[in-house]
């Protein structure tokens, strides 16, 4: 268990936690952990910055149920920090863990700022490429271990477009299994080839195998992910650029 802080880190740190709380949205509670002194953080240097919080709302209304973010070794701006506002000089490597609940993830995925970010997927189906734009994504989250996935994308193939609505459910990765998709069915009675189909997986796979995540001025990678019902759990690697805020 580490020392309780001495009075210049709690000075510090409440600063920060003010700062930061006057950066965000809204949360429900947030606490903020500087482990370092006066002379250091005049010398930009922090030894460790643990930020954890509940019910934050971040930049585009975006809501984290949980957040455990552990920086080491930091380096600073000194004027900032002294007015409780922790800004990286340099990135740092970090890592966190994110819960977000059903409702809150689909909040996300609804919102403009996530449609905006969602990449058009081209494929390449012997030869031809078939763009895939998504439209509409919602996950739920009905037992252990199982991401259901419901959608619609806009399909582009031989010059003509049509909506496609589809169901799925995943299982994601382990420790010693990959990710597996247990079902996939079109909607409304529509269907796709079995190329399509192929350089679909192809293409998620290529996409699940990405290193990182950029995210808020955060490169992101999912060591574990865990599903329960109605809540998801990632234990992440993170190369921080700038502390998250609004």
């Amino acid at each position: 268990m580490p020392d309780s802080p001495r009075l210049d880190e709690q000075a510090i740190a409440q600063a920060a936690q003010l700062g930061l709380s006057s950066q965000l949205d809204s949360a429900e509670k947030l606490d903020v952990d500087v482990r370092t002194d006066l002379l250091k953080v005049i010398q930009g240097q922090a030894d460790a910055v643990n930020i954890s919080g509940q019910g934050l709302v971040l930049q585009a209304d975006i809501r984290v149920q949980e957040m455990e973010l552990h920086l080491d070794k930091v380096a600073i701006d000194p004027i900032s920090a002294l007015f409780g506002q922790i800004e990286l000089t340099h990135p740092v490597d970090a890592i966190a863990k994110f819960v977000v609940t059903q409702e809150d993830l689909n909040h996300t995925l609804s919102s403009d700022y996530v449609k905006n970010q969602m990449p058009k997927l081209e494929l390449d189906v012997d030869g031809q490429i078939v763009t895939m734009a998504m439209q509409q994504v919602e996950l739920l989250l009905p037992s252990e271990g199982k991401i259901a996935v419901n959608g619609s994308a806009l399909l582009t193939e031989m010059g003509t477009t049509r909506l496609l609505g589809f169901n799925a459910v995943i299982r994601p990765r382990t420790g010693n299994m990959p990710i597996l998709i247990e079902s996939f069915s079109c909607q409304d009675g529509q269907n796709i080839s079995l190329e399509l189909a192929v350089a679909l997986l192809e293409k998620m796979k290529q996409l699940t195998q990405l290193p990182f995540i950029e995210l808020e001025k955060m490169a992101i990678r999912i060591k574990d992910l865990e599903v329960h019902p109605g809540k998801l759990t990632l234990y992440t690697e993170a190369h921080v650029s700038e502390i998250p805020h609004t």
